[in-house]
Order: C-alpha cells, then structure tokens, then sequence
C-alpha cells in the first residue's frame, strides 16, 4: 500500500514543499529511499525504523520491501529533517495509523528512542508555506516558538514519535501554539560592552562612524597599531538602531538556515556583527558548499561585517566582495541552480598604513621598503576600495589626551541622532523597499539628491582633481545626502557635500 506526506525544505531564502511517498510489498526487507537523497537523509532508514520500535510501534522490518520516493525527484534533498514525514508515511502505508489531518506539512530529525530532535531552517519553511494553502505545520517542540512568529498557519509542537502518533489517532488532541504579538519591547536596545565614551580622542573618526550608519555606508580605518581601530569598529553596534520588524524577520531566516537561532531567542531582534579572522576562505565569506548555504556576508545581514587587518585576508577572498557591496546581495551559481542570498552589510573595515605599521605614525620609523607597503596596499584593488565610501585616517592618541579623566560623548547620544536620522530615510523611502540611503539607485538619487550649481561645481572639481570614478561620483551624493539628514535638511548644501568629499581617498594619477 502507498502513502503520501507533505514536507518541505529550504532552497536558497525560501521553502519548497517535498512530497514523501511510501510504499509496502512483499519481499526481502530492504528499506530504500530515492529522490536525490544526501548522506543524511538516506541514513534516516536506520533512525526511522528504531524510532518506530522504541515507540511501540511495528517497525519496517515486518512488511518486507519499503520504498520511499522524495517528490521532485530531481531536486536534491539535504539534511535529517525528513525522518518524521518518513516515519509517518509508513504508518500510513502499514495501517497502523489511519487518519491525517488536511493541508498539513511535517519536519523533525527522529532520535533512536523516538524524539523529536531540533532542526534548521523553520522560519523560512514556514513564511512560504502561508502562501501555498498549508494549514498546519508539525514540528519539534524545541523549534516551534520560531514558526509561531508567523500568521495564518497552525504550528503544532511535537515532542516524540510517540506523542505525533496519539495525536493523529486521536488519542490525545493537536494543540496549535498561542500565536505571540510583536511589541515593541521586543526589538528594544541592548547594553553593548563597547561605548564611544571609552574611545579617547578620535572625533574625526566617530564623525564618520555616525554618518556610516545613518545611511548604512561602508567605512575604512587606516592607522598604526594601538590607534583605536578595532575598539572603534566594536562600539558601532552600539550606535546602530534597533531592527525593524521587516528586517528581523530577514535576518532571522539567514539564521534560521544557518542553525544559528536558540530556543531562548526564537526571533533575531538585534543588529548582527560578525568578524571573521582574516584566515578566513571565500566559501566562509561569501557562502557556498554543495547545498549553498550563506556565508558571514549574509549573517552580516542588516548588521556589521567587520573586517580586521584588511589586507591580510587573501586577495581571492576580498575580490568576492565586490558583487555584495554594490548589490546588496550574493548571487551562489552551481551545475543545478543559482540562489541568491541577502547581503545589506555595512563594511567596517581595519588595516595598517604598512607591513610593520608604523608608516603614517610620527613618532616611529617605518622599517618597510617601498615595494613591500606597495605590495601590502595592491592587495586592495582599486574597485573594492572605490566601492569603500569614507575612508578615514586614525592617529595615534597623544598621552595628554589619553591620561584625560573625561569621558567622551555616550554611544546613547549618537544612537539618538542615528534613530532620528534613519526614521527620516524610512519616511523618505517607504514606497521604495529600501531602508537607507546606501541602497539608493541611480532613480533615487536622481529624485532625492538633487544638488544646485555652486554643488555641481565643487563637485566637478573634486572628481577632476581626485580621479573619481562614476561610481564614487554617486556615491559621494549618498553620503552627502545622509549628512544632511543627520541636519534635518531637505536639500543638500555645499558644506554637506565638502564633507563627503573628505572622506574619500585620493587615487594615484
């Protein structure tokens, strides 16, 4: 007798709904499953049948030949999640279940003894299946607050086998979870570790660190050892603005596919940053693998990716950014497809002037010879650094300042002015699906960067004296547009753009 079950998977940011069939016949007991199959999924045969038998069940063992079909065949099915509906299906097919409940999809990794084990990637699941007719979603308890963020479809928690099995047979009955509201407490602020009252000095630097993220603008800081870079870098998160609901339920699903999410905090609700070491491999950054999955450029999402020591990470490694940083988003292309993954970061990124650091440092000699800081700075190449929007110079601090009692401006301070600033680009941009001004297009910038012609004439000289490029030209107008928000000011002013220009660097003729 054949059985049919409903179950899903991730493919790339969204969810595919997986039929599983099972069928009993006579014969020698063999259990295959077929259907482009991963390692995991076909040991599931050896989880499934003790499952059953440690639930008090018959297990596949006494109905002879066991065939399961995982529908589209020619999609390649990955991961542990498919031993619940496995195991469903053949008590379907053997009889000893007899009921099922309608427009319903089933997930969960079986344990020997029948529990019900965590899984990845619900959220995503979930969100798609809203709009394909599902109305019930079965999956393990320990995942299930994750799905219950999401409208219109039942999520049942399912502890054991066992349990799963009393309900379908009516036995007990099928609990949906309380659906949560979303409150505003949720997506508040946390306490950061880092604060820009600690970082002594450097107010050029905190100037462009605010203006970064405001518009969520990429940013370098270039410096000697011991400068206060790194520091600098770990107390932006606490001058971002909290996640809105649309960009937790983003960032969550990266997560979610990830395996990232807990129990305890179903629902990412603040920014992310991430810092990989500069050992790092392109597949790590940018995402990847056989089964694509994303990358710290992706779980940087709507965060910080924070780069340190820049020009150590191999070249291959720092070229793969450059579709991200202008789009937005990875595109992963293998034999079977192409998936694209969110990746809206802000760049935060470290280096030293030179190999040994101390070539902008006025007290210590630079014992680099030319070739070397050439051969160090050429490993940035020209169209990562254009794609860069401020690049800012942070020197060391002088003992006077650094033996000073003062504490500097609170991050709470600066974060105020961020949030005021970012509610103005949401006003600004709410019929766009753009957050900030960083995402602006050339349409945008054309309607909301307009400049008059004493801007267009320091412009023109700055581009013909700096050798900018079309794309720094436009991305001047971004940042020059964001320190007018940070003023409340409709229109952008000469003093706004001069100060934009400043922030970029200086390409050799």
């Amino acid at each position: 007798m054949a059985s049919k079950v409903f179950s899903a998977t991730t493919v790339g940011m969204e969810g595919k709904i997986i039929e599983v069939e099972v069928d009993t016949s006579p014969g020698q007991p063999v259990f295959n499953i077929v259907g482009l199959p991963d390692t995991a999924v076909k040991e599931a045969k050896d989880r499934v049948s003790s499952a059953i038998k440690n639930s008090d069940l018959r297990p596949p063992q006494f109905f002879g030949r066991i065939t399961v079909n995982l529908a589209p065949a020619d999609l390649k099915k990955e991961g542990p999640a498919f031993d619940l509906p496995i195991a469903i299906g053949f008590l379907l097919a053997s009889d000893q279940l007899t009921k099922m409940p309608k427009d319903s999809v089933f997930l969960g990794e079986l344990a020997l003894n029948g529990n019900l084990r965590r899984i990845k990637g619900v959220l995503p699941i979930a969100l798609s299946l809203k709009n394909k007719g599902i109305k019930n979603l079965f999956l393990p308890a320990e995942v299930a607050e994750e799905a219950n963020f999401v409208e219109e479809i039942n999520i049942i928690p399912v502890k054991s086998l066992k349990h799963i099995f009393e309900m379908l047979n009516g036995q007990i009955p099928i609990k949906a979870l309380k659906k949560k509201s979303f409150s505003e407490e949720a997506f508040g602020l946390i306490e950061h570790p880092f604060d820009f009252c600690f970082v002594k000095g450097q107010e050029h630097a905190k100037r462009a660190l605010e203006i970064a993220v405001s518009g969520g603008h990429n940013i370098l800081l270039s410096g000697p050892p011991g400068s206060g870079k790194t520091m600098l870098a770990k107390s932006v998160c606490s001058i971002m603005p909290p996640l809105t609901k649309e960009e937790s339920f983003e960032v969550t699903k990266i997560y979610s596919i990830a395996g990232l999410t807990n129990a305890e905090k179903p629902l990412i609700t603040n920014r992310p940053f991430r810092s990989p070491h500069h050992s790092a491999s392109a597949v790590s950054l940018v995402g990847g693998g056989s089964f694509p999955k994303p990358g710290e450029i992706s779980l940087a999402n709507r965060g910080v990716l924070f780069l340190d020591e820049f020009p150590e990470f191999s070249r291959e490694v720092i070229e793969n950014l450059r579709q991200p940083l202008e789009d937005g988003e990875v595109s992963i292309a293998r034999a079977q497809g192409s998936l694209t993954f969110p990746a809206n970061f802000i760049l935060v990124a470290a280096m030293n002037p030179c190999p040994c650091g101390n070539a902008s440092s006025p007290q210590k000699q630079c014992t680099c010879a030319p070739n070397q800081i050439s051969r160090y700075k050429r490993k940035i190449s020209g169209p990562i650094m254009d794609r860069i929007d401020l690049h800012i110079e942070v020197p060391l601090i002088k003992f006077e300042k650094l033996s000073q009692n003062e504490l500097g401006e609170k991050s709470e301070n600066v974060r105020k002015r961020v949030i005021q600033t970012r509610e103005v680009q949401l006003q600004r941009f709410k019929d766009c699906s753009i957050f900030s001004n960083s995402e602006m297009g050339n349409k945008h910038i054309r309607e909301f960067c307009q400049i008059g012609d004493e801007e267009k004439n320091l412009l023109k000289s700055a581009i013909d004296k700096m050798n900018l490029s079309p794309r720094a030209y436009h991305r001047l107008l971004k940042v020059s547009r964001t320190i007018a928000d940070l003023e409340n000011s409709k229109n952008i002013q000469v003093y706004h753009l001069a100060e934009a220009i400043q922030y970029r660097f200086r390409e050799e003729n």
